[in-house]
């Protein structure tokens, strides 16, 4: 294009030329108006190539003022267009109205409604998952989980709420079938352990009581520890069951109110959390989570890629028909835009200040009119012929004047 504009003021060159020749050998009077066209045709691409070769150096080599205006002032054009594209695209009401228009939430349902979507953005959120779970350091993780986790464990205290949750556990009298669980397992340890009852019972009769009266009382002791065993275990209102909810009853208020019950329920915390197979559990649970997490990324068929998928879809489709949902999603997305824009605005056209301050001045000068520079080859061109026909016009009104 260079070559192009050149040939234009090349050509207004020669023409100019060749009609003063052709003027001083007498030429006729429309070589006048060819020359003066002409004359103006050069001075228009020359003023033309001035302004434009301006913008990137020097012309000619000489530091005239006012040229050479990117290089010089780049970084004053780049503050100006970080401040530009703050006032006119990071403002709130730009932004709200633009989010406004493209309707965030309805097209995000129906993209996310697709099954082949859905399935992408869990298989990314799934890598997501492995690189975080593979960077985390297990002594890491380990001990967050003391510190997060035990420590406020321990430090809250387990008697009242322990005696809450028991006491309605113990009203609705949703403990009833552990306690017929407890009876069944009592009677049938009884009848299965005849022997045991009358080893125990004759160890202790006195060592003057002959043998077979032993045998005797062991027999009566044993029948009605079956018998009674059978009763507590059939009678669901019987006496020893009812001792037991009674029992179990006040527990639950002593947990609650009675400090040397909560003194005790403590002593059973730190003794529980203090055992070994406790701390190892402790210890092995970041190991169990990070095992089941991995394998659940890994796997396109696992319960928990699946739920994410139906969920995402599910998301997707409530995104789409309940326009109450659709509103409060767009609501938040355009307060998070606005929040970002109003309160981090200087950082972002700071970014771009300071992009281009880094940026050498030749270089960039460079790219700039390789950019540009076909379009700014027009504006050459046009000043050659615009040049020309405003010299013809000049002249031809000078020439009907005088």
């Amino acid at each position: 294009m260079k070559l192009v504009a050149l040939s234009f003021l090349l050509g207004a060159t020669v023409v100019f030329l060749a009609m003063s020749f052709w003027q001083s050998a007498g030429a006729p009077a429309w070589a006048g108006y060819v020359k003066a066209a002409a004359e103006a045709g050069m001075i228009g691409a020359l003023a033309d190539w001035f302004a434009v070769t301006a913008l990137f150096r020097h012309p000619l080599g000489l530091r005239i003022p006012h040229t050479a205006i990117i290089p010089t002032r780049k970084d004053v054009l780049g503050d100006s267009l970080g401040e530009f594209v703050g006032s006119n695209f990071l403002s709130e009401q730009v932004v709200r109205e633009r989010l406004r228009r493209v309707g965030v939430a309805r097209r995000l349902g129906g993209w996310l409604a697709e099954p082949a979507n859905a399935e992408r953005v869990t298989a990314e959120l799934a890598t997501v998952v492995r690189g975080a779970v593979t960077v985390l350091r297990d002594e890491d993780v380990q001990a967050v989980l003391e510190q997060a986790v035990v420590k406020r464990v321990v430090a809250v205290p387990w008697g009242p709420p322990l005696g809450k949750l028991l006491g309605g556990v113990f009203a609705d009298g949703a403990h009833h079938k552990l306690v017929d669980l407890l009876c069944d397992r009592a009677y049938d340890w009884v009848k299965d352990n005849h022997g045991t009852v009358l080893r125990v019972v004759s160890d202790r009769a006195p060592n003057w009581s002959p043998r077979f009266v032993d045998s005797m009382v062991a027999d009566k002791v044993y029948g009605e520890v079956l018998s009674f065993a059978w009763l507590v275990k059939t009678d669901p209102n019987h006496p020893m069951r009812l001792a037991i909810d009674k029992f179990l009853g006040e527990f639950a208020a002593d947990l609650q109110s009675d400090q040397a019950t909560m003194e005790r329920a403590e002593q059973v915390k730190h003794q529980v959390l203090a055992h070994p197979e406790v701390q190892k559990l402790i210890g092995s649970a970041w190991a169990t989570a990070k095992g089941m997490l991995l394998d659940a990324a890994e796997d396109p068929s696992s319960e928990l890629r699946r739920r994410v998928r139906e969920g995402l879809a599910s998301l997707g489709r409530r995104l789409t028909d309940d326009d109450a949902l659709r509103g409060k999603v767009d609501s938040w997305v355009e307060g998070a835009a606005a929040y970002v824009v109003l309160n981090y605005r200087d950082e972002i056209t700071t970014l771009i200040t300071d992009t281009v301050r880094r940026w050498d001045a030749e270089e960039t000068s460079r790219k700039i009119e390789l950019q540009v520079g076909r379009d700014l080859q027009f504006i050459r061109i046009n000043g050659t012929v615009v040049g020309a026909l405003a010299g013809l016009v000049i002249y031809s009104v000078a020439q009907l004047i005088l």
